[in-house]
């Protein structure tokens, strides 16, 4: 199957599931953001002094993940005499739900404790609806970057996966495609950062990646999470619920980059990220255990497997749903609405069933960055 470029891009459909479906029921993300805290702080001491301190938070969705972590980032600095105006830049895609976002910081909705908007005098706060892969605000402009668990997106899908859904189970000639799509886009992405940062800023960013163990979101031993996808979704075609090409168009625009793959652009000196400026200050590899299959297998009430897959299937359609709704997009909204729900539930019934090996770690490559003065 042969489709156009046009085709294959995305970003126009791409959001996560909105309404605050999505921070409500992705706590693995919010605890891996949370444990980056420290690392932030750091950063916001050895920035140059600036009239206006800008930050900003790079597909940030609909911001209730990282909401505590930059209320206490806040904190600090108020409480630390820095009373400069605080400018805050939510960026995502033109479908993110920017009305939840906003709602959010403003204190009407989800937790008031952390609306920090509504707790500090000089804090701004905006929305940019314009992806990561380009410039989002004036040459030298920003003094603190952060992205969390967003930047494994591509910018476009360079083609559909005939027998899978996602790049970890491609062909070699797929795999090679989506890889060669994940490098110039990281260079894109880079180069953005470098325009942007201020000279001294910094970009902190944890992506979704391949460990040095192999590991990667979903697949740290036992199950892997994107087989079972395609398990499900591959039985739904063989049972004429779906067709081949809805089958094949849920490909999910990612690519897991190695550490390798994200230091790539540091290690030559002559690269065009060197040239803008930019330096590698730290990169690691870390796990951020499922809380999910955490609560399930310390629970002292002894939770049900099937509690726990009711518990565990929400965290995955939050992020993921989109990628399948956009492949029955031909069809009238109810008829989508039935197979999706089908789609996951027989998911949660194959854990519930059997719970063993089912879990969401997270797999992170964490980044520090700097714009050289």
């Amino acid at each position: 199957m042969t489709l156009q470029t046009s085709e294959l891009n995305t970003q126009a459909v791409l959001a996560m599931k909105g309404a605050g479906y999505y921070s409500a029921r992705t706590a693995g993300a919010k605890h891996a953001i949370d444990r980056v805290r420290p690392m932030l702080e750091d950063a916001l001491q050895s920035l140059p002094q600036q009239a206006i301190l800008r930050l900003a938070d790079f597909g940030a969705a609909d911001g209730g993940t990282s909401q505590e972590m930059w209320a206490g980032l806040i904190a600090t600095l108020r409480a630390n005499g820095d009373s400069r105006p605080i400018e805050m830049l939510y960026t995502d895609l033109a479908s993110n739900d920017f009305s939840t976002l906003f709602r959010t910081m403003q204190g009407m909705h989800g937790d008031t404790a952390h609306a920090y908007q509504n707790s500090y005098e000089n804090v701004f706060v905006h929305g940019c609806g314009t992806g990561f892969h380009q410039q989002l605000m004036a040459d030298a402009s920003l003094c603190l970057g952060f992205s969390a668990t967003a930047m494994h997106y591509v910018s476009k899908k360079p083609c559909e996966i005939e027998d899978h859904v996602h790049m970890v189970g491609a062909t070699p000639e797929e795999r090679a495609q989506f890889s060669a799509q994940a490098a110039a886009d990281w260079e894109r992405i880079l180069l953005a950062r470098a325009a942007e940062l201020a000279p001294g800023g910094r970009f902190i960013c944890l992506n979704f990646g391949i460990d040095e163990k192999g590991r990667y979101l979903g697949h740290t031993g036992g199950q892997s999470m994107f087989d079972n996808f395609t398990r499900h979704w591959r039985a739904m075609r063989d049972g004429g619920r779906i067709t081949k090409q809805e089958f094949i168009r849920a490909t999910f625009a990612q690519h897991y980059r190695t550490v390798e793959e994200f230091t790539a652009p540091f290690d030559d000196p002559s690269s065009t990220v060197r040239q803008a400026g930019l330096k590698l200050i730290s990169v690691e590899t870390r796990l951020t255990p499922c809380p999910y299959n955490a609560l399930y297998r310390g629970s002292s009430t002894k939770m049900s497997s099937a509690d726990y897959a009711a518990s565990l299937i929400p965290t995955t359609r939050s992020w993921s749903e989109t990628v399948f709704r956009t492949a029955l997009a031909s069809r009238p909204e109810a008829e989508i609405q039935a197979l999706l729900d089908a789609f996951y539930d027989d998911y949660e019934q194959q854990v519930a069933a059997d719970p063993s090996g089912h879990a969401m770690d997270y797999i992170h490559i964490l980044m520090a960055i700097e714009k050289q003065a």
